[in-house]
């Protein structure tokens, strides 16, 4: 058996988190909808993934799924995707944010402690759609629960 990983204490996290991204790029319900919110969740236990803001965009989204549900999440990506226009002059609204940056100094990621991980949410591996956002709505809360709503 995998041994647990050492940032969200999931077995065979890696593997799990491709089979779900294949389910989100489908874009079929139950998944796709929750794409952002999955992708944020396993950012957030993953601090080597963190991108530049130090998961501070990926803590908002989370902050405001579990806050207004997938209305709220929308109307947040469509003002990132807004603000990212090629019509926004340069500098002028943040970018992309690059992947892999360290978290911002004095500031240690958390490792580890989540009640909620991917594979909790996989149930051995098939991401059941019965009951799936449930799983994904305690991922977020317990990955809140851990880095915090606003900690960047």
């Amino acid at each position: 058996m995998t041994d647990p990983c050492g940032e969200c204490g999931a077995r065979a996290c890696e593997e799990l988190f491709h089979g779900l991204l294949a389910l989100d790029h489908s874009r079929a319900e139950p998944w796709g909808p929750l794409h952002g919110v999955s992708v944020s969740c396993f950012l957030l236990q993953h601090a080597g993934r963190l991108p530049a803001d130090g998961g501070a965009a990926a803590r908002g989204l989370l902050q405001a799924y579990l806050d207004g549900g997938l209305p709220a999440v929308q109307r947040l990506i469509g003002r990132a995707r807004a603000a990212n226009s090629h019509r926004v002059k340069a500098g002028a609204a943040p970018g992309g944010a690059a992947r892999g940056t360290a978290v911002p100094v004095g500031r240690e990621a958390p490792r580890g402690g989540f009640t909620v991980t991917i594979e909790q949410v996989a149930q051995g591996g098939t991401f059941p759609a019965a009951g799936f956002p449930e799983r994904v709505r305690a991922w977020a809360a317990a990955t809140l629960e851990v880095s915090g709503p606003h900690s960047a």
